[in-house]
């Protein structure tokens, strides 16, 4: 893989991944690891990609897979993680961080891909092998279900 295309790729999908992995993780440590180790996978596989959208859904999807192999590790199973500040910025993004990511999983990582990354449902659907309706259904819980943790919360 050429070097300068390698590192056009990282300096354009880091961020994306990066906040992928902490949605899925709630975890900046491992987050971080896992988007290393996603470029890793990609430099050595060199896969080739027909256009932007395939090589951005190609990561996302590499992130998640090694995201849910993390979950599954006995370290992960069996160890309680110390509550972590993972958003440095204004307290109200604290909070809406912090509401997300107590949502269930399958709501937290559907909501991350269509509001922060931009994925529309079909986008989503494709990246996590999904149905469109089963994603469209998430994301309306997933909105109500924090619309609900937020007003509690207030």
């Amino acid at each position: 893989m050429d070097k300068k295309y390698f590192a056009e790729l990282i300096e354009k999908h880091s961020d994306t991944l990066y906040r992928c992995a902490v949605s899925y993780c709630n975890n900046k440590q491992d987050a971080e690891d896992i988007v290393q180790e996603v470029f890793v996978k990609c430099m050595k596989k060199n896969p080739s990609f027909t256009d932007d959208s395939h090589e951005k859904a190609w990561l996302i999807r590499a992130t998640i897979n090694l995201c849910k192999d993390l979950q599954k590790t006995y370290w992960k199973r069996n160890v309680s993680e110390l509550t972590e500040d993972i958003v440095d910025d204004s307290e109200d993004n604290k909070n809406l961080y912090y509401l997300i990511s107590q949502l269930p999983l399958k709501y937290r990582i559907v909501i991350q891909l269509h509001y922060q990354e931009g994925y529309k449902i079909k986008e989503i659907a494709e990246i996590l092998h999904k149905k469109e309706s089963t994603v469209g259904n998430q994301l309306a819980r997933g909105k109500a279900l924090l619309k609900k943790m937020y007003e509690e919360g207030m």
